[in-house]
C-alpha cells in the first residue's frame, strides 16, 4: 500500500472510532429485480459461473454482480450482499459504483464531439483553459486531447497526493469541483518530460472533462448524457455527483480498513466523483451493453475515432495492461489472442471491470463493492476472481 494510502487508511479508523461521519447520501440498499428477460437459468454454463462467484464470495468478497455474454447467450448472476447490515442479496439488478470507467464514456464523448467539429484530437488543453485554471500544473503546456486521454502527458495524479486524502476526510461527502481538485496537483513535479513514457493519471480525463465544458458551454455530465446515457437506454446507469443514483438500488461499498477481516462501510466516501475520472454508477447489464454497442456492433463511433480510441501505446511499466484513448486492452498476461477492450474501475469501496473480448467474440462485465485499489486480504482474492471468471469463459 503506498504510504499516502496508509494515512488515509489510519485517519478513516480513527474517524469511524470517534463517530464523526456525516449523514450518508446512500442510505440502506433494498432487494430488487431486473427488468429484462434473459437466458441465464437456461445457459448451459449457468452452474459453472454461479458456482465460481459464489466461491469467491465465500472467500471474503461482499457482493458480485455479473453480466457474461459468451456463445452460448447472455447470462447474468449475483452473490453475496449487496448491504451486509440489512442482509440484502447483491443481485444483477444493483446499481454499483464502477469508478474508473467513468473515463471510458468520457473518451466516447469526446470522440463524438470531435466527430461534431468541436475541437480536433491533436488540440492542445491550453486552447481551452485558461492561465489561471492550469497555473502551476506541469506539463499542462505541452498536453493535447489525444495525449490527456492517452496518459502520455506525464502531469502528476490528483489521487497519489497526501493532501487530497486528507481533504477527503475532512469533508467525506464533499462535491468536489474540477479546478478544486487540479489544486491538489499545481506545483508538484510532473513524472516524465510529455510523450516520453506512458503513466496513468486521473487528472488527464479530469482536464478533458474541463475542456468539454469549455467547449460546449455545458456540464460535461449533461453531454454525457445527451451524447451516450440516453440514446444508448443506459437506463440504470448515473454520474453521481452530477446526478444522484436511487439510494435503495445502490450497492453498499466496503473496505477492510482495519486489515483485520473487519468491513467497513465507506459507501459515502467522495474521492472525487464526477469529474471526469470516476463517479459512474451502473448495473453491470448496462455496462455490457454499451461495450458491446462500441466494440462488438461498432455503432457508437466513426471508423476513425474507434481506431484511435483503441490505439494503444507502449506497456504500462508493472501493468498487465495497455492503454488507448479513454480504452485499456487488458489481460495481456493471457494468451496473446485473449485480451479484452474496455476499462476497469477501482475506488475506496468498489471495483469494476467491463471488457469485450473481440477474438473470441465474448463480453464480461463485473461489479465487486469493495475496494481493492490498495492493499488489503482481499486484493489478491479479487484479482484472482478476475483471473479465474475469464479462465471458465474461455473454456
Amino acid at each position: 500500500m503506498n504510504k499516502f494510502f496508509s494515512l488515509f487508511c489510519w485517519i478513516v479508523i480513527v474517524l469511524f472510532s470517534n463517530g464523526c461521519i456525516k449523514d450518508e447520501k446512500i442510505g440502506a440498499t433494498e432487494s430488487c429485480i431486473l427488468d429484462v428477460n434473459d437466458s441465464s437459468i437456461v445457459h448451459p454454463k449457468a452452474m459453472e459461473y454461479q458456482s465460481l462467484i459464489d466461491q469467491f464470495t465465500a472467500k471474503g468478497l461482499p457482493g458480485i454482480s455479473i453480466a457474461i455474454r459468451d456463445k452460448h447467450g447472455l447470462w447474468m448472476g449475483g452473490s453475496g450482499r449487496a448491504d451486509i447490515k440489512n442482509n440484502i442479496n447483491f443481485s444483477a439488478c444493483h446499481i454499483s459504483k464502477s469508478a474508473s470507467i467513468t473515463k471510458l464514456l468520457v473518451a466516447t464523448a469526446t470522440f463524438l464531439l470531435i466527430e461534431d467539429g468541436l475541437f480536433q484530437l491533436d488540440d492542445p488543453i491550453n486552447k481551452y483553459l485558461t492561465d489561471k485554471q492550469l497555473k502551476g500544473i506541469k506539463n499542462a503546456e505541452f498536453a493535447t486531447i489525444r495525449s490527456c486521454l492517452a496518459h502520455t502527458t506525464g502531469i502528476a495524479d490528483i489521487i497519489k497526493d497526501q493532501s487530497f486524502y486528507l481533504s477527503v476526510l475532512n469533508q467525506p461527502d464533499k462535491f468536489w469541483k474540477e479546478e478544486e481538485l487540479l489544486d491538489f496537483v499545481r506545483g508538484d513535479d510532473a513524472v516524465f518530460e510529455h510523450g516520453d513514457s506512458v503513466k496513468y493519471s486521473n487528472t488527464n480525463t479530469l482536464l478533458v472533462a474541463m475542456v468539454i465544458e469549455a467547449v460546449t458551454g455545458k456540464d460535461h455530465s449533461e453531454i454525457i448524457r445527451e451524447q451516450i446515457l440516453k440514446p444508448y437506454s443506459m437506463n440504470h446507469t448515473y454520474y453521481y455527483w452530477r446526478e444522484i443514483p436511487p439510494a435503495a438500488s445502490v450497492a453498499q461499498g466496503y473496505f477492510d480498513l482495519y486489515n483485520n477481516g473487519t468491513m467497513v462501510n465507506v459507501t459515502n466516501y467522495n474521492t472525487g466523483s464526477g469529474n471526469g475520472y470516476g463517479g459512474l454508477y451502473s448495473n453491470a447489464l448496462d455496462l455490457l451493453r454499451f461495450v458491446e454497442l462500441l466494440f462488438r456492433e461498432k455503432s457508437v463511433l466513426s471508423p476513425n475515432s474507434l481506431n484511435s480510441m483503441l490505439t494503444f501505446g507502449k506497456p504500462e511499466k508493472g501493468k498487465n495492461r495497455l492503454l488507448g484513448l479513454g480504452s485499456m486492452q487488458s489481460f495481456t498476461e493471457r494468451d496473446s489472442l485473449q485480451f479484452g477492450w474496455g476499462h476497469s474501475g477501482r475506488d475506496l469501496g468498489y471495483s469494476a471491470d467491463v471488457f469485450y473480448f473481440p477474438n473470441q467474440d465474448m463480453t464480461l462485465s463485473f461489479l465487486v463493492n469493495y475496494g481493492t485499489d490498495a492493499e488489503s486480504r482481499l486484493q489478491s482474492i479479487f484479482f484472482e476472481f478476475r483471473t479465474s471468471i475469464v479462465d471458465e469463459m474461455m473454456k
